[in-house]
C-alpha cells in the first residue's frame, strides 16, 4: 500500500470513528428526548389534554428548519426527521390516553 493510500485509509478511519461517536450521541439524545415526551404524554393523559399540539408542532418545525439552515443541513431533511419524531411521540401520547 502506498503512502498516499495509507494516509487515505487513516483519514477514512478517523471519519468513520467520528461518525460512530456522533451516531452514539444521536441515539442517546433521542433516548433522553423520548423520556421527556413520555412524561409529557402521561401528563396530557392525566389532565385529559389532546395528544397533539399542532401550533407547537408547527413552531418546532420552523425552529428546526432555522437551526438546520444555521448548521448547513438540508432543512427539508430536518423537517422530515422532526415530522417522523413528532408522529412517533403522538402515537406514544395516544397510547397513554388508552
Amino acid at each position: 500500500m502506498s503512502h498516499s493510500s495509507q494516509k487515505a485509509a487513516q483519514l477514512l478511519k478517523d471519519h468513520r470513528d467520528s461518525i460512530d461517536r456522533l451516531d452514539a450521541i444521536l441515539v442517546y439524545t433521542l433516548g433522553e428526548r423520548f423520556k421527556h415526551t413520555q412524561s409529557v404524554g402521561r401528563l396530557k393523559a392525566e389532565h385529559d389534554l389532546p395528544p397533539s399540539d399542532p401550533a407547537r408542532e408547527a413552531a418546532q418545525i420552523a425552529r428546526l428548519e432555522d437551526l438546520a439552515n444555521q448548521a448547513d443541513l438540508d432543512p427539508e431533511f430536518a423537517k422530515k426527521f422532526l415530522n417522523f419524531i413528532i408522529a412517533e411521540v403522538i402515537q406514544h401520547h395516544k397510547q397513554h390516553q388508552s
